[in-house]
Order: C-alpha cells, then sequence, then structure tokens
C-alpha cells in the first residue's frame, strides 16, 4: 500500500479545475475546486483496489498568471 498519492491541479482553458496523478494514470475535472475534491478521492478510489488505496491525498494547486512589463 503507498501511502500518499499526489494530484496536480490546474485551472482548466474551459473553466472549472482538472486534477492528474502524478505517476499514475489517473485524470478528473470539476467546475468548483470543491467538486474536485470528490472527483479526485472518487478516481482515486476506482483506481485503486480497498486494501491498496493510498491513505492520504495531496493536491498540489499550479496557478499560472501572465504578467506584461
Amino acid at each position: 500500500m503507498k501511502d500518499e498519492i499526489i494530484f496536480l491541479v490546474e485551472e482548466s482553458l474551459d473553466g472549472g479545475f482538472e486534477a492528474k496523478a502524478l505517476g499514475y494514470s489517473i485524470f478528473t475535472q470539476a467546475e468548483t475546486f470543491e467538486d474536485l475534491k470528490e472527483a479526485v478521492k472518487d478516481a482515486t478510489r476506482c483506481h485503486f483496489e480497498d486494501d491498496h488505496l493510498p491513505r492520504i491525498i495531496r493536491l498540489h494547486q499550479v496557478k499560472e498568471e501572465v504578467l506584461s512589463i
């Protein structure tokens, strides 16, 4: 059993949020950050069998801003 799994979270170009697990083929999206948290939990449960579920899910949120000078 792996203790934790990390998701990279970014704002979607179409609105809402997208999350991608690092090291696993798990992807999900949602309109709000609160909905994304539930979607990440559901996607993680679907990917792992019960006895291999990570104990902790970390969300690493990246926000990109472009500044002009």
